[in-house]
Order: C-alpha cells, then sequence, then structure tokens
C-alpha cells in the first residue's frame, strides 16, 4: 500500500529542486552531540531536571519526492498505552544495534510501516529536540522515492498519509495553544491539516525544519 496522497498547491519555491537546494545549505550536515556542550536543545527541555539525561530518540521527517513535495506521517494506533492515536513521524528511541540516529530511524520506519531503507535518500538532520516525556529527539530529514509500498505493523500504526510541504512550511498555518500539563500550563505547537490534527512533538519539529529551511 502507498500513503493516502493530498493534492498539493504549488508554491514560489517549495518545489523539490528548491527544497534540495536549501536541504543541502541549511539542515545540520551531522546529527546534533547530546554530549556536545554547544548543542543547545530546543522543544521542552525546560519542563526537565537541570541534570536530567534525555533518552536517545529518532524520527524519520520523510519528504517524498513529489514535483510537488509532500512529508509522510502516521497516525498511532489507538490501542497504544501511550500517545494513542496521534499523529507522528515513524520513529523511536534508539537500541543498542543502531549505530547512528539514522539507524535508529530507518529500523523504525521499517518496524512500523514497512519502508524499504533503500528508498530512502537522507538530506540532514535538524536540532536536538528535547521532550517533556523524557526523549532527546533527532529529526533525520530524507526524501522519500514516490514509489514507495508500505505493509504498516496495525500494532503500531492505524493509518500513514502525507501532507503537502507547502501547506506545513507556511507560517500562516502555525498556531501555538495552550495545554495543561502537570498542573499548570504549557505552550505547544499545532498545525490542523484538514480533519486532522498535527500538534505536540510532530508540529515542534516541523516548526523546526520551517526555520531551518524556508525563514527569513
Amino acid at each position: 500500500m502507498t500513503a493516502t496522497v493530498a493534492q498539493a498547491t504549488r508554491g514560489p519555491f517549495f518545489s523539490l529542486e528548491e527544497l534540495r537546494r536549501r536541504a543541502a545549505a541549511r539542515l545540520l550536515a551531522a546529527p546534533p552531540d547530546p554530549d556536545d556542550p554547544e548543542t543547545v536543545p530546543i522543544g521542552e527541555h525546560g519542563l526537565l531536571a537541570p541534570d536530567h539525561v534525555p533518552r536517545a530518540a529518532a524520527v524519520l521527517v520523510g519528504i517524498v519526492a513529489r514535483a510537488e513535495p509532500q512529508l509522510l506521517f502516521t497516525q498511532r494506533a489507538k490501542t497504544l498505552p501511550v500517545h494513542a492515536g496521534q499523529i507522528s513521524f515513524p520513529g523511536g528511541g534508539r537500541e543498542a544495534d543502531d549505530a547512528t540516529p539514522l539507524a535508529t530511524a530507518l529500523r523504525e520506519a521499517e518496524e512500523e510501516i514497512g519502508l524499504d531503507r533503500n528508498l530512502v535518500r537522507p538530506l540532514g538532520y535538524l536540532d536536538l529536540y528535547v521532550t517533556y516525556s523524557g526523549y532527546g529527539v533527532i529529526g533525520v530529514v530524507a526524501e522519500i522515492d514516490p514509489a514507495y509500498q508500505l505493509t504498516l505493523s496495525r500494532a503500531e500504526v492505524d493509518e500513514a498519509f502525507e501532507v503537502p510541504l507547502d501547506f506545513l512550511m507556511r507560517e500562516e498555518n502555525h498556531r501555538i495553544e495552550m495545554r495543561e500539563w502537570s498542573g499548570g500550563l504549557r505552550e505547544v505547537h499545532h498545525m490542523p491539516w484538514r480533519e486532522r490534527h498535527i500538534w505536540g512533538v510532530t508540529a515542534g519539529l516541523l516548526r523546526n525544519l520551517y526555520e531551518r529551511l524556508y525563514a527569513g
């Protein structure tokens, strides 16, 4: 199967060629090192104890290489014990055999949606995103061959679908909401797309992608 493909609207600089040019110039060429004191995390690290050491994780920020590029998402299974039904990128925690964040992202994409790693071409990396749940997530930005076929792990994923890069990289489609957390309020990113709600860490990573590639 392939993911549901949304109809895109062509923007002035959202072509595949322009995306590749910007990715080469603006993305991190190597994954950020959490142990490097010069690595400045983004996200929700302010909600954690100063001495907290985030658990390593990576996600595949996959851009389907169509004439009008699309981002590939999953909707998590509604039966999962945590984050059930939420929209996410394929990914998860690093395992002992994962030599790099890229290895983690590719393995998780194979396990969750059956994406053939031979159809994935890495473009670069996002900044280290620390989540309120204690993960240090590295976004691996990559092209996906549009000829891909998926086999979903129904225990983990209910659906896979695509959203136009053009829509997600326009700042007017980015929102900030206040949500309750641990007795207080915190800001979360939110990007509604039709009947779907992309929010939280996934939306935060999209915002980082926007700031890296298209802001300014």
